[in-house]
């Protein structure tokens, strides 16, 4: 890809660091929650940021070639930060390079896949039985009330692409409102636990999301998985905290049994129960 074309795309509104579009900081979100007291992120956080959001947004795909200098012409800064953002996403197993081998993003491996949705299993399914039994009905309140919005921004942007005229994937993404909601950390959060918590919400969340986000690309998965969420938040609702755990937990093998058919050579490994 030439630098200029990669230039235009990952430095779309969506791909800039909420700290840079200027909106309120969102409590929900531990990112804005860190920087939310302090001066101006620095610019080798502020170009992590973008390297981040173009691994996310699929403009560095599973497997590519991270070439610093591009990314450097693109973001309109010199190597270093962007050497240093490829360094702590390293350091996240989000990036991976070998001795006299080029960085690159890295590949999605069904082995590995499977290892974190395992513990996601474990966890998340602990965590939504925990959130049962701890959330606060105010609180409550305003999760169902910002799922409903998050739904609805969904909806609002998928009538918005059926009624173009068959736009670009570039213009597509210029329009696209950010999505900020993420279901999974809210009832992580929401349980109370805080070695739960930083366990799933630390470095290890951005490899988390990775591979949630690879295994909801599909749009049939994407409408089951707000089927999927809406049941566990009703779970949650009538306090039954065995049921709300038992839903996340199957929630979390459908979404990892969909991302194995879709990897290469179509592996499935089975995720057994515990």
């Amino acid at each position: 890809m030439k630098s200029r074309e990669f230039a235009m795309k990952v430095t779309r509104p969506s791909s800039i660091p909420r700290a840079e579009r200027r909106e309120p900081p969102d409590p929900a979100d531990p990112t804005d929650a860190v920087h939310s007291n302090e001066a101006p992120k620095s610019l080798a956080d502020s170009v992590f940021d973008k390297v981040l959001a173009a691994i996310y947004d699929g403009l560095l795909l599973p497997g590519s070639v991270v070439n610093e200098v591009e990314l450097a012409q693109a973001f309109g800064v010199s190597r270093g930060p962007v050497r240093e953002a490829v360094r702590r996403l390293q350091g996240v197993q989000l990036i991976t390079r070998e001795p006299y081998v080029k960085a690159r993003v890295m590949s999605l491996s069904a082995e590995s896949a499977l290892e974190l949705f395992q513990m996601r299993m474990a966890l998340e399914g602990m965590a939504c039985k925990l959130a049962t039994q701890r959330m606060a009905p105010r609180e409550l309140a305003e999760l169902l009330v910002e799922f409903e919005q998050d739904r609805q921004r969904y909806l609002d942007a998928d009538s918005a692409t059926d009624a173009s005229d068959a736009p670009d994937a570039a213009n597509t993404a210029n329009t696209a409102t950010p999505r900020r909601f993420d279901f999974h950390e809210r009832i992580v959060r929401a349980s109370g636990n805080q070695r739960i918590v930083n366990a799933l919400c630390g470095d290890l969340y951005h490899l988390l999301r990775f591979y949630r986000r690879h295994s909801g690309t599909v749009l049939e998965r994407k409408e089951d998985a707000y089927a999927e969420h809406w049941q566990i938040l009703r779970a949650i609702k009538t306090r039954d905290g065995d049921l709300a755990e038992s839903l996340m937990r199957s929630h979390i093998e459908r979404a990892a049994n969909h991302l194995f058919e879709h990897l290469p050579g179509g592996a499935s490994p089975a995720l057994r129960r515990a």
